[in-house]
């Protein structure tokens, strides 16, 4: 963004001050919609729908997903990563032109065969989603603060047998078709303009944000959920206030949340009904706030 010599004020913010003294431009109230469900078949959207996509799928070969993944159906690895495939196939029909899909997600190491061996989840999905039609963009790694510096695998202090650590996981950021174009001045792009400290530290590749516990005491499973701080950097940059956010992994609902305090609808399905209480109370949404038919729960927030 340029900056004037001598302010500290970036364009947008420039062109959004005199926008407001035209016109009352206020962010606008917003829909969201819980859909429980299984996502490889989002009958819900119509093509086109959403603008983005933020999402932590389950990671193939991890050991607490080997349940869920069983469950679909998935024996293999490769009966995992078509699984996914399904899923990043239908966000493809959903997203509209120049729409983005971001997708967190980690390789795993694991012992087969007496023997530890790497599974390249973020190569595999970056393979599917440009096969799929998707532009492949620059990636970012997540370096998370809280892995123990001294962990380690393998043979300890004697070489050659030991293992480097996988302390960094993948946001793969993919779109579909050419970028978005807008109207000039469109108001709800500018007012959600971010600032350039925003933007330094956005749009660097190495994002070191702390991650949260993995284990819920009010879940009825083990979870894996990433933090506010990861869905609500992507939902700023890759979206504008009125936009429409997917995520097809709702989990704990960080997601929604992030879309719910920026201005953008979202959408999230779920596969998992035992989730419901612990997502409307990470929401701060009650009961009585929902309008509920067949499997889409639906509320409103200003």
């Amino acid at each position: 963004m340029r900056q004037r010599r001598g302010t500290d004020t970036t364009f947008p913010e420039r062109a959004l001050s005199r926008l407001l003294r035209r016109h009352r431009v206020e962010p606008p109230p917003t829909r969201h919609r819980l859909i429980l469900g299984d996502s490889r078949d989002m009958r819900e959207l119509g093509d086109g729908e959403v603008q983005l996509v933020v999402t932590s799928p389950p990671y193939p070969m991890i050991e607490i997903w080997d349940e869920l993944f069983e469950t679909m159906g998935c024996i293999t690895y490769r009966d995992m990563l078509n699984y996914l495939e399904e899923v990043w196939r239908e966000c493809y029909r959903v997203l509209c032109d120049g729409g983005y899909l971001c997708i967190n997600i980690g390789d795993a190491l694991r012992r087969i065969d007496g023997a530890f061996r790497l599974f390249s989840n973020h190569a595999e999905t970056i393979k599917q989603c440009e096969e799929i039609g998707f532009t492949v963009l620059p990636y970012i790694l997540w370096k998370k603060p809280t892995n123990r510096p001294d962990a380690f695998l393998g043979s300890g202090f004697l070489p050659p047998n030991a293992y480097v650590t996988l302390d960094c996981e993948y946001i793969l950021i993919f779109r579909k078709g050419r970028p978005r174009r807008f109207k000039p001045l469109d108001p709800y792009r500018y007012l959600s303009h971010y600032s350039k400290s925003e933007r330094d530290v956005w749009f660097s590749q190495i994002w070191e944000v702390r991650g949260m516990r993995q284990e819920s005491r009010e879940a009825p499973r083990r979870l894996a959920a990433y933090p506010y701080e990861i869905p609500y950097r992507l939902v700023r940059m890759y979206s504008v206030m009125g936009d429409t956010v997917l995520d097809p992994f709702l989990g704990t609902g960080t997601t929604m949340l992030a879309a719910m305090k920026t201005h953008r609808n979202s959408v999230g399905y779920e596969i998992d009904a035992s989730l419901l209480p612990l997502i409307w109370k990470r929401l701060g949404i009650k009961t009585r706030q929902i309008r509920v038919e067949g499997r889409v729960y639906e509320f409103t927030y200003q």
